[in-house]
């Protein structure tokens, strides 16, 4: 099957072959990574750089909607907000995309015409990928026919733990196909049900062997979602990944991150470990639903000098 990176081409020539590749990457040092995660994420931020954060994490959010209750009317609703986060300061950041359902991406597509905001999908039987392959490409090609700029996959975790690799990387080089030119595609690993670190960082060089154009954390219906070390081991694996094949790589870390300063520590990692190259919403994104709220919040502190509360922005 096609890579993106022909470099490895022998790595997924069989399931034994890719078997060997993901099982002899280094294992992860848990103390260090978890001990440089947290250093990371005690760096202080000076005000100037801090409105400088905020602004680059609104710009980077993908605002989500992902309910059975979602209508037609909350998801163009939740297109005006990320159009014009905050209706009385203009200078506000537009986000990056709105994430929905499949069936809702062409009532984002229309809402957001002229905004330049992107309609992110999530697909493949989202959120736990129990369907059969005809049946997450027909997801993949109802979103992506119905105008959505990006797709949301789901890895079967069932078959990466079972060791079915191969199986995992020909769905998403399939979903890639898919996708074509007209779509990128981010791979979420569901990090939370990898159980380990070693997983994680296997299922990182599985998704970048197939052609993901993002990997992403997790679905944001587990109980253990994006964390700092979960995140940083994934930039230190598009890190490796750019530095032996020159293809970069996006990371999108979603679920449970709420607040200004969760998303200042998400950014310290990024440029810590990858560099400006990556703090751009081209290559870094906030899976997210509630984030902006609290951003909205500190940039209007920030700004004015008083804390107005969540009664002064939006709910959505």
């Amino acid at each position: 099957m096609p890579t993106t990176a022909p470099a490895f081409a022998d790595a997924t020539a069989s399931d034994g072959a890719l078997r060997r590749f993901l099982h002899g990457l280094p294992g992860v040092d848990t103390v260090g990574l978890e001990a440089r995660a947290a250093s990371l994420g005690t760096r202080s931020v000076k005000t100037t750089s801090k409105a400088f954060a905020i602004d680059l994490a609104i710009s980077m959010i993908d605002l989500t909607t992902l309910e059975g209750a979602d209508t037609p009317g909350k998801v163009r609703a939740l297109c005006a907000k990320g159009a014009n986060p905050d209706p009385t300061d203009r200078t506000t950041p537009r986000v990056a995309a709105i994430c929905v359902y499949p069936d809702m991406a062409a009532t984002a597509k229309d809402a957001l015409a002229g905004t330049g905001i992107k309609v992110a999908s999530v697909a493949t039987a989202f959120p736990a990928g129990r369907a059969a392959l005809p049946v997450k490409l027909a997801d993949v090609r109802d979103a992506v026919e119905a105008g959505a700029d990006e797709i949301d996959m789901v890895i079967d975790r069932g078959a990466f733990l079972s060791g079915h690799y191969l199986k995992v990387y020909e769905e998403i080089v399939a979903v890639k196909a898919e996708c074509g030119d007209r779509a990128r595609l981010k791979v979420i690993f569901e990090t939370g049900e990898l159980s380990t670190y070693d997983n994680i960082r296997r299922a990182s060089w599985l998704g970048m062997l197939a052609g993901a154009d993002f990997i992403k954390t997790s679905t944001g219906k587990v109980g253990v979602n994006a964390t700092p070390p979960n995140t940083l081991l994934m930039l230190e694996a598009v890190r490796d990944f750019k530095a032996q094949t020159g293809i970069q790589i996006g990371v999108k870390p979603a679920g449970g991150i709420r607040t200004t300063k969760d998303a200042i520590k998400f950014l310290v990692l990024v440029n810590e470990t990858v560099g400006e190259d990556w703090l751009t919403n081209e290559w870094f994104r906030f899976g997210a639903s509630s984030l902006l709220n609290d951003l909205l919040m500190q940039r209007q502190k920030l700004s004015t000098g008083r804390y107005s509360g969540p009664d002064y922005v939006t709910v959505d």
